[in-house]
This record gives structure tokens, C-alpha cells and sequence, in this order.
């Protein structure tokens, strides 16, 4: 029987490496192509694994040390940088989703228990997912992106007390408040006491394996550190998962953190890719096509209805642009990989039968693969939302915003140029999406004017169409792009410049109409190898001749490939001396 197991978990670990390799030369999430994968070879399959419970029961071990991992990547003080604004949307997302969709499902017949946790199960996202597509589209560091990624933080942490519930939620007998009360107490109490333990256990054990100065003992440490943690919280009445997040904490503020992330993250990766293609031969393909009216429902929860709470939460709390948050919305929109962690422990407590949890599956997997077809229509889906922002400035008047430059954006980049234009007596008139920052520039008598920048109505407002030059320097890459698209069309005449991060965002913006493009990651490798060439005894005059001739170039150095060659005649303009 061990052998078989084995044979059966080599070869789930083969297909799931080919069904990631396949659906990442598509261009689809490596998550959606495990689930595929294992959906194709179960017993609903082709039947080539016959026992998938015995494999996913090893496979589970990627949970633990995803929630390890997690722990591990959550110091006090990112905690507290998240806190006012992520953790604000997301306790209005994750208590909004819960409450709708369980409402709904005892509308449709389910008990409360089953209500409840189909509710939590549609709450979260999929963190793995949602940083994959929005660091391939390079829209981490936008504003949308970072809400998004502090509302996965806190779906993240909702899955402790989610699974703290299930055993609650089991209990026979109707539920009484008080007595759910009680023992959530006593769950919080006993995750209190072994946080207190880890705290003083774990970095003492991670001490000793530093001393050791050997690789091998630091990594024999890192797993005892995960698998003991898990393993300590059961006779507390704790699952394994709980564990593991908790001993991750712990570890999180000691010294030795990084190495430890270091250690378990391949091995996360690797057991996390089994766990999903485990989780993917639970599909019954026949069950589901009876299914088929509760899937499209649960679809309509996981993706419509979250999506339009996520969106309202966001505008809630942030009073961003109705654009913004209907991007960050889309991004939050499907099921995660803790959703499939709480509905397998929901299944073994009997709170979900197995036709709900074959409903959950064939809906997650969908929602999953919708993911990044709801991203590449977003730009289309939010032209329903222009328009529905209120301006919370008065609109400029036409003589007001008589202004030879138009700054849209008014970061620090735009304050200081600003200054520049005060300075020599060039007026300039400037919008912002930002309602702090416009009300301390018009408390200062500034022509700064709230509002959403890729609304042609508003651009208009602030004379940007008459303007000699057009400044676009947003933090957001794709509201960078639709801004310069937009006044290269309503402002035929006015000459736009535009700030990027990136220097692969250089070409998208030139084909939008930027005249000209700062990329700061080129920038700020011109301003590192200035130095390094001035402690090479290089001249001061050459040095600038370098840097001039490199931004003539249009930032091609940095877009050629690595292995080619620096152009002779560049590196003739650095040996000479002439001043």
C-alpha cells in the first residue's frame, strides 16, 4: 500500500510540473492548469490516480507550509502599514461577502451551517493569483494593486479563525450564540498560549541551528520549526494549518526570518502544486454537469457579486475613483486557495455534502480561469463607471484654468516642478485624484483640482487642451496610459511628457502619444553609475556626455538584450577626456 502511494504521488508530481507548463505557455495561471490537470487524470477522468484522498492527505503539507510562509512574511510593522487601509476594506469585504452569500444560500434551501460556510468559502481570494497577474501586468505598485494586495492580506488571516469555526460550526444540535462564544474563546485562548510558547521556544531552536554553521542542520531546523508547530496545536483542538501560521509569526521577528523563508519556500511551492492538482481530481465531470445551475450561482457570487462588494468596500473607505475601485474589485474576484483549504475540512466535519463540495470545486476553478479574462476586458468593463465620480472640489472656471503647462498628477515630482514654474512666473494648473493632497495645495492657494484624470470632460476643465505642454506623472501605469491616450486625442497640439516606472512602459506610452518618456528604473541607473564611474577617475564631462547620449538613445541600452555588447562608440565617449 506504501508503495502504491508512492508510485501514485511521482506521478502527480509529474503531471502537475507538465499541466503548469502547458497553461503557462497559454498564458493562463499555473493554479488553473494544477486543477486542470488533476481534474484529467482522477477517477472522474482518465482514473490513472484511483485513491485521491490518500494522495491529498501528503499533499496538505503544501497548505501548512503556505500558511508558514505567510506567518513568516507578516512583521508587526507591515502589519501596521496595511492596517488603515487594506484591513479597513478588507473586514467590509470579507464581512459583506459572508453575510450576502450566506443570506442567499438559506434563501435557496441550505442550513445555516452550510450558509455560513459557503459564505466564507466565496470571501476569499486567491493571494498566489492575484500577485502573478498583477506583477505581470505591472500593476503592483498601482494604487488598485496595493489596496488589493492588503485586502488579500487580511483574507489571508481570516482563514485562523474560519477554520477555528468549523468544529464549532459541526457541533450537533441548534446554534446557540453563547455557547459559540465560549468556545471561540477557548480556541482564542489556546492560540494565545501557543503564540506565547512559540515566541520563546522557536527563536531559541533557530539560535541553536545558526551556531551549528551548517546548511543542513539550519534546514533540518526549518522544517521541525513548521511541522512542529503544526504538530503542537493539536492537542489544543487546533488544526495543523493553524499551527503552522502561529510557529511562522513567531519566527517572523528573529533574526534568522529571511534564511528561514528561504528554506521552505521551495519546498511550499512544490507541495502547494500537488496540493491543487489533488484538490483537481475531487471533480466529478458528471456530477457537475447535473450541477450545472448551482455552479453558475456559486460563479455569480464568487465573481459578480464579490467583485461589486469589493468595489463598494473600496469606494467606502478610500473615496478613490469609481474606476479604481472597480479595477481593484476585478482583481479580487474568485475563489483561493484557502477557500479549498476550509471546504475540505467543512467536508470532513459533514458541514458540506459532497455534491455542494463538487458545486465549490467546478465553480472555483472557473472563477480562477475568468481571473485574467476579466483583467484583459477591464478597460472596456470600466468604461461603465466613468462618470459616476464626484468632483469634491468646485470646477475651474475657463479663466482660472488658463495655464501654459498642465501637471496631471501632483505628486512630489509635479510640487517641485511646480516651484520651478512659480519661480520663473509660467502658469500652470494641475488635477489629482487624491483629495488630501489637493485640499492642502488649494489651502495654499494652489490651482490644483480634484478628480479622475482619464476623464476627458475634466482635462478640458483644467485647460489642458489648450496647454502648451501636458506633465503626466501618475503613480498608476495604467492610468498613466489611458491619460496620455486620451490628450493625445483631445489635445492634438500640446506636446505630453510622461513619467514611468518601468522602462517596458517606455514604448506603450511613445505609441500613446508621450512625446517624451522619464522612465525612473533608468534614471535611477544612470544616477548609480555616475558614481561609479567618478570613483573610476572618468571626467566629469564625459560622465554627462554618457549619461545624454544614453537618454538620446531613447532607453534602448536598457531593452537590448543582456548578452549584447555596449555600442563602441559609447564607450569612446567615456575615454574622452575633454571637458
Amino acid at each position: 500500500m506504501g508503495e502504491h502511494v508512492f508510485t501514485e504521488w511521482v506521478l502527480l508530481v509529474a503531471l502537475a510540473a507538465a499541466g503548469a507548463a502547458l497553461f503557462e505557455r497559454l498564458r493562463l495561471p499555473s493554479i488553473v492548469g494544477f486543477l486542470f490537470t488533476g481534474a484529467a487524470v482522477g477517477p472522474g477522468g482518465a482514473g490513472l490516480i484511483a485513491d485521491p484522498e490518500a494522495v491529498q492527505r501528503i499533499a496538505e503539507l503544501g497548505v501548512v507550509f503556505l500558511l508558514f510562509e505567510i506567518g513568516l512574511e507578516l512583521p508587526m510593522e507591515r502589519l501596521h502599514r496595511l492596517l488603515r487601509r487594506g484591513f479597513a476594506i478588507g473586514a467590509l469585504q470579507v464581512g459583506g461577502t459572508l453575510c450576502a452569500v450566506a443570506a442567499c444560500g438559506m434563501a435557496l434551501g441550505l442550513s445555516a451551517r452550510e450558509a455560513w460556510v459557503a459564505g466564507a468559502l466565496v470571501a476569499m481570494s486567491s493571494t498566489a493569483l492575484c500577485i502573478r497577474l498583477l506583477g505581470d501586468r505591472g500593476e503592483l505598485d498601482a494604487p488598485h494593486g496595493q489596496i488589493a494586495l492588503g485586502v488579500l492580506l487580511f483574507q489571508d488571516l481570516c482563514i485562523v479563525p474560519f477554520l477555528l469555526a468549523v468544529p464549532l460550526l459541526a457541533a450537533g444540535g441548534p446554534l446557540q450564540p453563547l455557547q459559540l462564544a465560549l468556545q471561540l474563546a477557548r480556541a482564542i485562548g489556546a492560540v494565545v498560549l501557543f503564540f506565547v510558547v512559540a515566541r520563546f521556544a522557536v527563536p531559541r531552536l533557530l539560535s541553536l541551528a545558526a551556531r551549528a554553521r551548517s546548511r543542513e542542520v539550519f534546514s533540518l531546523a526549518a522544517v521541525l520549526v513548521v511541522m512542529g508547530g503544526a504538530l503542537a496545536v493539536e492537542p489544543l483542538g487546533l488544526s495543523l494549518a493553524v499551527g503552522a501560521f502561529l510557529a511562522g509569526l513567531a519566527a517572523s521577528a528573529t533574526p534568522w526570518g529571511p534564511q528561514l523563508f528561504a528554506e521552505v519556500q521551495p519546498l511550499r511551492g512544490v507541495l502547494l502544486g500537488v496540493f491543487f492538482t489533488a484538490v483537481g481530481m475531487l471533480l466529478d465531470v458528471g456530477a457537475a454537469v447535473e450541477q450545472a445551475a448551482g455552479i453558475a450561482l456559486f460563479l455569480l457570487a464568487a465573481v459578480v457579486l464579490k467583485a461589486l462588494l469589493a468595489a463598494l468596500s473600496v469606494r467606502a473607505v478610500v473615496r478613490d475613483s469609481a474606476s479604481q475601485a472597480a479595477r481593484a474589485g476585478l482583481v479580487l474576484a474568485q475563489t483561493g486557495e484557502f477557500s479549498f483549504v476550509l471546504a475540505a475540512a467543512a467536508f470532513e466535519a459533514e458541514i458540506l455534502s459532497d455534491g455542494l463540495r463538487q458545486i465549490f470545486i467546478a465553480g472555483s476553478v472557473l472563477s480562477l480561469l475568468l481571473t485574467p479574462l476579466l483583467l484583459r476586458a477591464a478597460p472596456v468593463l470600466l468604461r461603465l463607471f466613468e462618470g459616476r465620480d464626484l468632483q469634491r472640489a468646485a470646477a475651474p472656471r475657463a479663466e482660472e484654468s488658463a495655464a501654459q503647462i498642465s501637471l496631471v498628477g501632483f505628486g512630489l515630482a509635479s510640487r517641485n516642478m511646480a516651484r520651478v514654474l512659480d519661480a520663473i512666473g509660467v502658469p500652470w494648473a494641475a488635477v489629482d485624484a487624491n483629495p488630501k493632497t489637493v485640499a492642502q495645495a488649494r489651502e495654499r492657494g494652489r490651482p490644483v483640482w480634484y478628480g479622475d484624470a482619464t476623464r476627458p470632460g475634466l482635462l478640458q476643465r483644467i485647460g489642458a487642451t489648450q496647454a502648451r505642454l501636458v506633465v503626466v506623472a501618475l503613480s498608476d501605469p495604467v492610468a498613466t496610459r489611458q491619460a496620455v491616450t486620451l490628450l493625445r486625442r483631445i489635445a492634438p497640439r500640446a506636446q505630453i511628457l510622461a513619467r514611468a516606472r518601468y522602462v517596458r512602459d517606455v514604448d506603450a506610452l511613445q505609441e500613446a502619444g508621450a512625446l517624451y518618456v522619464v522612465a525612473e528604473e533608468f534614471e535611477g541607473a544612470i544616477a548609480l553609475l555616475a558614481p561609479v564611474l567618478r570613483e573610476l577617475n572618468i571626467a566629469e564631462g564625459a560622465i554627462a556626455r554618457f549619461a545624454e547620449a544614453l537618454r538620446g538613445e531613447g532607453y534602448a541600452l536598457l531593452q537590448a538584450p543582456p548578452a549584447l555588447a555596449l555600442d563602441p562608440w559609447l564607450a569612446e565617449v567615456l575615454s574622452d577626456d575633454a571637458p
